[in-house]
């Protein structure tokens, strides 16, 4: 398979006569200083043309590129997304303007999005509690999938693959306009076998566990997604109504999950396709409805969406300590139905842009199966904002707003199924107290925009804050996919954070150059400590709170050497340190070492648009560690892109190819859960998309 993508990227690379320029992250001149000023914030845009060309396997692997943004992944289908190091319930995920609401404190699934419907994806770096409240502390991702057809009929098919894990997947999307009325409609089918990493055995606990054709057994997968959207575009009034269903199902490495499984009666390496015990599978579901009012002066929107994430994780039956062994393999199920709503107000007064807004938010959390980690709980979250966009001059504008949360959490009251000696006596040990939670806290935020000349300068200041989660509160219980035993504390506060961020950029005609510090001050995070104990074989790990300060920056320069070549360098940093707890001196668990990328790239038509990329990425050394979390050494790894348009009549083919650490480089990823276990990353992995537009 890598001899013929290979082959099909020397086609890809033919010389062209004339060159189209076009940067998909930064929109160039007048559009990208409009875009820089539309918030104080550090915005990033990409478009689906970027999504293609950097196509990676999961959406987030593809938006690795992007300054301040990386992916936390586990296995061969599975990641999730961080910005400047904080990710999960820190990081808002929004999909068409409603948060997107999945298991977020599990570790070992992604978004359940289809990555293939999205048109645009926007990141927002620093904390944006003000417009999205809790969950916003870290950055906000926001993605659209709400693009309105043009023409009649419209669409596109998408073949896709990967070698690494022999990947193969199918992307249909059509939709057309009847007037002012519209329609949309796509699915996603996806099959991936067990992936390949640069080693023959992997380490479990001083256990070595050979590997047979150096494959992670039963970490092959399937996704399965599809949606469809109607809708009413007028000049004044705007509707639509979409719904979605994201279905996955994804082994577990089976070494990893417990030695015991040396015992099981699978044959695990039978055949590097199949999906055995134990394995999850995830379904979401959503109905989202969004409308819109607007004349010259105000505009008034209304989101309302139900969300379904239906989780279950299977495994062989085996007793644990003094529990018996179960009668069936559901070890956990989860059940958690969402429902939102949002309305807001934007008005123009002269120079200034008025905004206002209230949501409303209710989720209701039930559990299953014979293991338990989270409890059953309901949440009720509410909240209002109010801020002003005011433009004191053309190059210079000003931004200040307020909000105000509340939430409400309940969290019921679990005993085992089974007994637990104690005390001379035999009881129904109980992992989960009944417990009432309220929190609420007022968030600000204030920047400035300015820009001189060929400058942007960007400032903004602020205060945000996430309320706990329920499994911070009352987990209890094995997570055996990372490895540990994790334990919550009914007793911690709503975390916090102060935060200043700055971007400076200038740009002519050849070069862009921009950099992008930033500092914020946790007076309570929190986060699961590492400790040296061991509950039911498993390393334990306690939720606790601290004040930590973290700061960093990332850095960026483009350089069009030529219309048709084009350089880049990029950087980024985060030191990260705690200021009092247990682990006061400490960084935190898990933390992003230095990263660099360079790259050059060059741009050619040949009746059609078409580039070949080449990019090293440079990671340091990690030494910053909580012990018992060991050092990771640097890695560097050379990956290759290229990409051609191909004009069929009133069609257009698309082919793209992307290959990642081409020199099969072995490397561990300081972040990755798999690390605990002496698992490195995979090696050389090639893919591909081959498209027809119409």
């Amino acid at each position: 398979m890598i001899t013929t993508l290979l082959a099909a990227a020397l086609y890809v690379l033919a010389p062209a006569d004339t060159v189209i320029t076009l940067d998909a992250v930064n929109v160039a001149g007048q559009r990208r200083k409009d875009f820089q000023m539309r918030s104080s914030q550090s915005m990033i845009q990409v478009n689906q043309e970027y999504l293609q060309q950097n196509f990676a396997g999961s959406l987030m692997q593809t938006l690795e590129g992007i300054p301040g943004v990386k992916a936390m992944s586990i296995g061969s289908g599975q990641s999730k997304p961080t910005i400047r190091g904080l990710g999960f319930n820190r990081l808002a995920v929004s999909e068409d303007g409603i948060k997107h609401e999945g298991q977020q404190w599990g570790d070992d699934h992604g978004l359940e999005i289809d990555q293939f419907s999205v048109d645009k994806a926007e990141v927002i770096k620093g904390p944006a509690a003000l417009l999205y409240g809790s969950d916003a502390i870290g950055g906000v991702l926001s993605l659209y999938t709400n693009h309105i057809p043009t023409k009649e009929l419209e669409g596109n098919v998408q073949l896709f693959g990967r070698s690494n894990n022999e990947q193969l997947g199918l992307s249909a999307k059509i939709g057309g306009r009847n007037g002012k009325f519209f329609y949309r409609a796509n699915v996603t089918f996806i099959d991936y076998a067990d992936y390949k990493v640069p080693t023959d055995s992997v380490q479990y606990y001083s256990y070595w566990i050979k590997l047979k054709d150096r494959r992670l057994r039963n970490t092959a997968g399937k996704e399965r997604d599809g949606s469809v959207m109607v809708g009413y575009a007028g000049y004044n009034f705007h509707t639509d109504i979409r719904v979605s269903d994201a279905y996955s199902k994804s082994g577990f490495f089976a070494d990893a999950h417990g030695l015991e499984v040396r015992l099981s009666d699978i044959d695990y390496n039978h055949s590097r396709r199949d999906v055995d015990l134990p394995y999850q599978w995830v379904n979401h579901l959503k109905v989202l409805s969004h409308t819109t009012w607007r004349n010259d002066q105000m505009s008034i929107e209304a989101n309302l969406a139900y969300q379904n994430n239906l989780r279950e994780e299977k495994s062989e039956p085996v007793s644990h300590g003094y529990m018996p062994e179960p009668d069936n393999s559901l070890e956990r199920r989860f059940n958690k139905s969402t429902y939102t709503a949002r309305l807001r107000l934007l008005y123009t007064l002269g120079q200034h842009e008025l905004q206002g807004g209230v949501s409303g938010e209710y989720q209701h959390n039930r559990r299953g199966g014979w293991g338990f980690i989270i409890p059953d709980f309901e949440t009720l979250s509410l909240g209002g904002y109010f801020m002003d966009r005011y433009t004191l001059r053309e190059n210079l504008i000003l931004n200040a707003g307020v909000r105000y949360d509340y939430a409400r959490t309940h969290i019921h009251s679990y005993e085992d199924w089974y007994k637990t000696p104690q005390d001379g006596d035999s009881v129904y040990m109980q992992r989960s107290a009944d417990m009432k939670r309220n929190f609420n806290s007022i968030t600000w935020s204030a920047g400035v925009n300015y820009n001189i000349g060929q400058w942007i300068v960007k400032a903004n200041i602020g205060k945000s804050f996430r309320v706990p989660i329920a499994k911070e509160l009352g987990a209890n219980g094995i997570n055996y996919h990372i490895f540990r035993y994790e334990r919550g504390d009914a007793n911690l506060d709503p975390e916090e954070s102060y935060q200043l961020d700055a971007s400076i950029s200038w740009s002519n005609r050849d070069l862009e150059v921009e950099v992008e510090p930033y500092l914020n001050y946790f007076p309570n995070y929190i986060y699961l400590s590492p400790t040296s104990q061991y509950v039911e074989g498993l390393q334990l790990y306690n939720y606790t709170q601290a004040r930590v300060l973290r700061y960093g920056l990332e850095a960026q320069l483009t350089y069009h050497i030529t219309p048709h070549w084009e350089a880049h360098l990029q950087g980024e940093y985060l030191y990260a340190r705690q200021k009092s707890g247990d682990k006061k001196g400490y960084t935190l668990p898990f933390s992003t070492p230095w990263s660099t990328d360079a790259g050059i790239k060059y741009r050619f038509d040949y009746r059609g648009e078409g580039f070949v990329g080449l990019n090293a990425h440079i990671v340091g050394r990690q030494d910053e560690i909580v012990p018992p979390e060991k050092p990771t050494d640097g890695y560097w790894t050379l990956n290759l892109s290229a990409g051609k348009q191909f004009p069929l009549g009133s069609t257009r083919l698309n082919v793209v190819l992307h290959a990642d650490n081409l020199l099969n480089r072995r490397y561990y990823d300081h972040t990755s859960f798999y690390r605990l276990i002496d698992v490195p990353e995979p090696g050389r992995n090639v893919s591909m998309i081959v498209g027809l537009e119409f």
